[in-house]
C-alpha cells in the first residue's frame, strides 16, 4: 500500500545535500504532496504495516519523517490518504524503511 503526506516542514539539511545517491533530498518542499510506499521488506509481520505510516493519524496530526542516508534531513509531514493500490508518480515518490 501507499499512503500520500503533505510536507510541512523539512531542515535546511535536505538542500544542501550532493552525494550522487541523495540528491532527491534536494527536491523535497515544504507544501508538496510526496507519495510513500511500504512494501514488504519494511513491513512488520504480525501488522502488515509499515513503521510511521501514520495509520492512526487523522486530520492535522503532524507526524515527523528522516531521510535514510542523511539523518540531518527531516522534518514533519500530514497524512493525506493510504492508498491500497500503488500509483504513485515517479517524482516526490518514496519507500518506507
Amino acid at each position: 500500500y501507499c499512503v500520500e503526506f503533505r510536507t510541512e516542514s523539512l531542515s535546511p539539511h535536505c538542500a544542501s545535500e550532493t552525494r550522487p545517491y541523495a540528491r532527491w533530498m534536494q527536491y523535497l518542499r515544504e507544501g508538496h504532496t510526496v507519495c510513500v510506499a511500504c512494501q514488504p521488506p519494511a513491513m512488520g509481520t504480525a501488522t502488515r504495516r509499515c513503521s510511521g505510516d501514520g495509520h492512526s493519524a487523522h486530520g492535522d496530526k503532524i507526524l515527523h519523517w528522516e531521510a535514510v542516508g542523511n539523518s540531518q534531513c527531516q522534518g514533519t509531514w500530514k497524512k493525506i490518504q493510504q492508498l491500497e493500490h500503488c500509483s504513485c508518480p515517479l517524482v516526490h515518490s518514496f519507500i518506507f524503511t
